[in-house]
């Protein structure tokens, strides 16, 4: 079975959404572990997204995922920025809360607890990834 993998570009970095992650052989998982890890990126498996270390566009991304050993359907995924609170502190401070990637918003979801919380939240909640 070919892994559908959703991208979604935001200003400053992208992810990617395993959207049949569950259906996929262990086999296939593992492959795309490995092509996350040699590109020293993260794969969150609670939320099936994946990012790496480099700002890629969509058509980037294909290229390198065809010439790697995962078979795979591409699907882009626009966002729409909307205008939201900016980032005070960490590695993506100054960036809007609607820009981050889905795995620091989990990531922070979990290990954050400052003034930002409800923001944290809601952006979860827009995206389909708040799991309480």
């Amino acid at each position: 079975m070919k892994a559908k993998l959703i991208f979604k570009k935001y200003k400053n970095s992208f992810s990617v959404y395993v959207e049949n992650l569950e259906q996929l052989s262990v086999e296939e998982i593992k492959k795309i572990q490995n092509f996350v890890s040699d590109r020293k990126g993260f794969f969150d498996f609670e939320t099936y997204t994946f990012s790496i270390q480099k700002r890629l566009e969509f058509d980037e991304f294909v290229f390198i995922v065809k010439h790697s050993a995962i078979e795979a359907i591409f699907i882009e995924q626009k966002i729409q920025t909307k205008k939201s609170k900016r980032v005070e502190f960490g590695k993506y401070k100054g960036m809007l809360y609607s820009e981050l990637p889905d795995n620091y918003l989990v990531w922070l979801n979990s290990n954050y607890c400052g003034k930002d919380r409800e923001i944290i939240s809601a952006e979860l909640k827009s995206r389909n990834l708040f799991s309480g």
